[in-house]
C-alpha cells in the first residue's frame, strides 16, 4: 500500500509539471526596449589647441618698424599755450599736437636774424676789398668767423624754437590728452598718448609645459567674447603667431608670445580676449559625439546602432575638438549611427528605439 500510493504522488506531480499545462514551468521575460538619442560617427579634420588669454596691445618695435603706440612727452620745460589734438582724433605723421609758449624764443630767433644779416653784408664787402688788398687777411677771417657764430647762433635759437612745438611721432588716433593749457610742463611731462589701431597684437602668457608646442606662424583663433572655456568660444577673427619669448617668467611658470590681428578687427587695446593656436591636426579621422563616449575603470566604449540592436563597442578616444571626439575601434566606419543619450546603463548589447 504504502509503495502504490508514492507512485501515484510521482506520477500526479509529473503530470501537474508538463509543458502543456503550464502551471510550474518558467513563463519567458518579454524584451526589454530602451528609448535612446542616436548620432553619427564622422569623418573630418580634428585639431588640437594651446589655450591662453591675454590683452590687446600695440605692436612693439621690431621688423625694421618702429612701435605702434606712443607717449607724447615735453621736450623742454615751458608753458603750454596750445592743444591742437583731442581724444579719437586720427593724426598723420608729423601732424601739430601741443605748442608751448615760444615769446622769449621768438626773441632770441628775432636777434640772431639780425645778427647774420649784419654779418653776412660785412663779409660781403671784406670780400669784394680782399683782391685789392684794401683789406687785412686778419679782418676778412675774423669778418668770416663772425657769420660762422652767428649762423650757429641762429640755428640753435630756431632748434629751441622748434623744440617748444611738438608734433606726433607716428600716425595714429590720440588715445589720451593729460595736459591743459596754461599749465608748466616739465622736462618728459607726458602730454598725451598715441595709438595705431592698425597695428595691435594680443599678448597672452602660455603655461610652459605647453609652450614646447608653439611655432611663429601656428593659426590662432582669437575670442573676445566672455566664455567659461576659449575651447567653447566663438572665434572673433583669425590670427597669426608671430613671437615667442625665449624667456620664462619664473613668477607665473608662464611665457610670453604675441598673435597678430586683422586690421578692421573691431577690437581695442586693454582689452580681455581668448586665444586659441592650432598646434595640431589630424585630417580624416573617424569623430563622435563627445557624450557618446563612456569611459569606466580606465577602458572606453561607445554603443553602436544596428537596427534596433545597440551594442558596446570598445574604442580608443583621441583628440577632442569642440563637441568631437576622435575614435579608433574595430569595426568602425563614417555614418554608423552611436548613442549620445542614454548610453550610461546599457548593457552590453540590447533592444533600442530611437526617440524622436
Amino acid at each position: 500500500m504504502r509503495l502504490s500510493h508514492w507512485l501515484k504522488v510521482l506520477s500526479l506531480a509529473a503530470w501537474m509539471a508538463s509543458p502543456g499545462l503550464g502551471v510550474c514551468a518558467e513563463a519567458p521575460e518579454p524584451a526589454t526596449e530602451l528609448a535612446v538619442q542616436v548620432g553619427n560617427i564622422v569623418k573630418t579634420t580634428l585639431r588640437r589647441y594651446v589655450l591662453a588669454y591675454g590683452t590687446v596691445e600695440p605692436e612693439p618695435a621690431g621688423g625694421g618698424k618702429p612701435p605702434a603706440s606712443a607717449k607724447i612727452a615735453a621736450p623742454v620745460v615751458g608753458l603750454l599755450a596750445q592743444i591742437r589734438c583731442e581724444e579719437g582724433l586720427r593724426l598723420e605723421k608729423g601732424a601739430p599736437l601741443f605748442q608751448l609758449d615760444s615769446r622769449a624764443v621768438d626773441a632770441l630767433v628775432a636777434k640772431a636774424e639780425v645778427a647774420v644779416a649784419f654779418a653776412e653784408k660785412n663779409f660781403a664787402r671784406k670780400q669784394q676789398m680782399l683782391p685789392a688788398e684794401n683789406v687785412s687777411r686778419k679782418l676778412y677771417d675774423e669778418a668770416e668767423q663772425t657769420l660762422e657764430t652767428a649762423r650757429k647762433e641762429l640755428a640753435n635759437a630756431q632748434t629751441q624754437r622748434a623744440l617748444l612745438r611738438i608734433d606726433a611721432p607716428l600716425s595714429g588716433t590720440v588715445t589720451a590728452v593729460y595736459a591743459k593749457i596754461g599749465e608748466a610742463v616739465g622736462l618728459g611731462s607726458v602730454l598725451a598718448e598715441l595709438v595705431d589701431l592698425d597695428r595691435l597684437v594680443v599678448a597672452i602668457r602660455v603655461p610652459s609645459q605647453e609652450a614646447a608646442a608653439l611655432k611663429i606662424g601656428q593659426p590662432a583663433d582669437i575670442s573676445a567674447r566672455a566664455l567659461p572655456s576659449v575651447a567653447d568660444a566663438p572665434a572673433t577673427q583669425r590670427g597669426t603667431l608671430l613671437f615667442i619669448s625665449p624667456q620664462v617668467d619664473l613668477r607665473s611658470d608662464t611665457v610670453l608670445a604675441r598673435v597678430s590681428l586683422a586690421r578692421g578687427g573691431g577690437l581695442r587695446p586693454g582689452q580681455f580676449v581668448g586665444v586659441r593656436i592650432v598646434v595640431e591636426e589630424r585630417s580624416a579621422r573617424l569623430a563622435v559625439p563627445v557624450e557618446s563616449l563612456v569611459t569606466r575603470e580606465g577602458a572606453s566604449f561607445i554603443a553602436v546602432v544596428d537596427h534596433d540592436q545597440a551594442r558596446q563597442t570598445p574604442v580608443k578616444p583621441g583628440l577632442r575638438d569642440g563637441g568631437l571626439v576622435e575614435v579608433e575601434g574595430e569595426g568602425l566606419r563614417e555614418g554608423l549611427k552611436v548613442v549620445t543619450q542614454g548610453v550610461y546603463g546599457l548593457p552590453a548589447q540590447t533592444r533600442v528605439r530611437v526617440a524622436q
